[in-house]
């Protein structure tokens, strides 16, 4: 089942401003698999350009290609045979009219074929002259086309008037995406994430559980080693990242905890570590107030659904499911399921506190607080954050359960947790509760999941 294109507006409108130019524009689309961007690049070439898709065949027959691609546009170009790069956008420069877009998607698989082509790409960009080519390069390697453009020595460095990279949607586009409201939503989220394709595989089945047992649990599942497929992109040996994503998946979140599990000093285990907080595929964690640099309290978790899903169910069960014993590991999944989500539902709460308005207050971007409380106790705070003005602070809990809200005593019970925290003295409370069950008749403002979502698109 083929997705609607789903929001990427700006992307649209920033990367057709970047191509309105004459000619000798680069433009860079970059960012994990499976997240739009080739999907992106075909929606804005249309049929005013050449959009060439890469792969891992020698560089004559990559020229070939192109060649054949651009013959759409200037009959008899692949007639000739090109020696190089250089010579085939030579060539196709003088032979022009007008200006056009070369779109040329994974180009980290020609580089690695052709490690000039980023000199010969700079080259045409910098000659004087009229040069009626534009260039779009995009790439799943984020390593690689950061290399590329970002790298202060790279050849193409300060070049490109446009460097987009694509992140997974944000949740609230799983509504329209699988034709989803509510806790369905929510739950369908904490499975795949805000990645267009997953959820465009999972549309064609009708129920979740489903859609898991088919792409993930099952050995030919098209997304069964997905995570590996994604740090191959990225790492020059997987082994190491996919190993720490795998005990951080587990439940051990401190360094020391992380690097004990694997045997190793946590000074080794740091730099891949942070590599994985750079992709987007961890994050560090640290309390409200706490500057995340000083801090001993951090922790790192996985910051991906997919990937939370993938390494708390399938790969704890990975020998099972070899033998294709699919039904006990669904049980186990069934059980622990609500639980799992209950995990997403606070983390989304958070992202939406900047998007929504509550208690009448904007606030800034919310974070957990945990600690000993001014009694000495441990306080937990699901969602902590300071309102624009400075005058406020808001004070949630996210609850996912099917039990009802209480009508009273929600507002009482978070204003005592929040009064115990020395953070809060002097400072306005405003609680909130995010709950599955959403309900107005309550002495606490109350956000359900519909109302999550609306932020969080």
């Amino acid at each position: 089942m083929k997705l609607h294109f789903l929001n990427r507006a700006d992307e649209q409108k920033r990367l057709a401003r970047a191509l309105g130019a004459d000619g000798g524009a680069l433009a860079v689309v970059y960012g994990r698999r499976r997240c739009g961007k080739s999907t992106l690049i075909q929606r804005v070439v249309g049929n005013s350009g050449v959009y060439y898709l890469a792969d891992q065949k020698e560089t004559s027959l990559q020229l070939r290609d192109l060649a054949a691609e651009i013959d759409r546009l200037i009959p008899g170009f692949s007639s000739a045979a090109y020696s190089g790069w250089d010579a085939l956008l030579a060539t196709l420069n003088d032979r022009l009219t007008g200006s056009i877009s070369l779109f040329l998607d994974e180009v980290p698989y020609l580089v690695q074929l052709s490690p000039e082509l980023p000199s010969i790409l700079q080259k045409y960009i910098d000659r004087p002259g009229a040069k009626k080519i534009n260039i779009v390069l995009c790439g799943s390697s984020q390593r690689m086309m950061h290399g590329l453009v970002m790298d202060k020595a790279a050849p193409l460095y300060g070049r490109a008037v446009e460097i987009l990279k694509l992140k997974p949607l944000n949740a609230g586009w799983i509504r329209p995406g699988l034709k989803l409201k509510g806790a369905e939503a929510v739950e369908a989220f904490s499975v795949w994430g805000g990645v267009p394709r997953y959820w465009e595989l999972a549309a064609q089945f009708g129920k979740l559980e489903e859609a898991i047992s088919e792409l993930i649990l099952d050995p030919n599942g098209v997304l069964r080693e997905e995570p590996m497929r994604l740090l191959t992109d990225d790492m020059r040996s997987a082994v190491q990242p996919y190993s720490l994503l795998s005990v951080i998946g587990q439940g051990c979140h401190r360094l020391s905890e992380i690097a004990a599990r694997l045997g190793k000093p946590a000074s080794s285990i740091l730099r891949p570590l942070l590599q994985l907080v750079d992709l987007g595929y961890v994050r560090r964690e640290t309390p409200f107030g706490e500057n995340s640099k000083s801090t001993k309290r951090t922790l790192y978790k996985l910051d991906d659904p997919f990937l939370i899903f993938y390494f708390k169910f399938l790969q704890p069960n990975k020998s099972q499911l070899e033998v294709r014993a699919i039904p006990p590991v669904l049980a186990k999944i069934r059980g622990q399921f609500q639980q799992h989500v209950a995990g997403i539902w606070e983390e989304l709460a958070r992202a939406s506190v900047p998007f929504c308005t509550i208690g009448g207050y904007k606030w800034g971007a919310a974070k957990r607080w945990w600690g000993p409380g001014i009694d000495g106790a441990i306080v937990e705070l699901d969602g902590v954050a300071e309102s624009l003005d400075g005058k406020a602070l808001l004070v949630g809990e996210a609850k996912w359960s099917d039990a009802q809200l209480p009508a009273a005593g929600l507002k009482d019970r978070l204003l005592a947790k929040a009064k115990n925290c020395a953070f809060t003295r002097g400072r306005s409370i405003v609680p909130v509760i995010w709950a599955k069950q959403g309900r107005k008749n309550t002495d606490v403002q109350v956000l359900a999941p519909d109302e999550v979502l609306d932020c969080l698109q």
